[in-house]
């Protein structure tokens, strides 16, 4: 039963229910809802979680029952000129990177058909969160997993984290990272998926 929790939605997710400057996908739809929602697509559908890019990260690939946009939009000579940049942190504790986007005033998005819910282990989750010295506040909650991160695309299948995100995750849990060590081919395909992609971020 979706009472169960066996998902959870972490802190670190969100910003995509509560932020309106969140660049990628935005998801207008109650933090409750949507996680009655996912566990109960869970609990009907529990071997259909996918691998992510370590053991303790998952992949569940539900219908976008949100109406959520896409959060990216390929890059071409007709609207590459309306890239901006800058330096953003994911959350205050974290270092400011580089980054580009599309403002969302400036290009179409349509819903995604599919909501990528990419998941962490509890285990990693309260590891995490040691190293940055916060308290997990579904500690208690004998979750499985917690939604680290959503996004609203048309394939039902893994999209390229972000090469910055790679990094990051190298650097270690005390940067905000997962401790993940950095794969180069990984990373080679990110970088090929990320020079002709760009997310789409709220106009500030």
């Amino acid at each position: 039963m979706a009472a169960s929790r066996r998902i959870v939605i972490d802190p670190f997710c969100y910003k995509q229910f509560d932020d309106p400057n969140y660049g990628g996908t935005r998801i207008n739809c109650p933090k409750a809802q949507f996680e009655a929602h996912v566990n109960e697509y869970y609990t009907a559908n529990p071997t259909e979680l996918s691998n992510g890019y370590a053991p303790f990260c998952k992949h569940l690939f539900i219908p976008n029952f949100t109406g959520a946009k896409v959060g990216s939009a390929p890059i071409t000579e007709h609207n590459r000129h309306l890239l901006r940049s800058g330096y953003q942190a994911r959350t205050p504790k974290e270092l400011p990177v580089l980054k580009r986007w599309f403002p969302a005033s400036m290009v179409d998005a349509a819903p995604g058909k599919y909501l990528d819910v990419i998941l962490y282990s509890k285990e990693q989750i309260q590891k995490e969160c040691a190293a940055m010295q916060q308290e997990d506040p579904n500690k208690d909650v004998p979750y499985e997993y917690g939604v680290v991160s959503i996004k609203a695309q048309d394939i039902n299948t893994e999209q390229p984290m972000e090469p910055i995100t790679m990094m990051r995750n190298a650097l270690g849990v005390s940067e905000g990272g997962s401790g993940v060590t950095l794969d180069k081919s990984k990373y080679a395909e990110s970088v090929a998926f990320w020079e002709v992609n760009a997310i789409i971020q709220p106009d500030s």
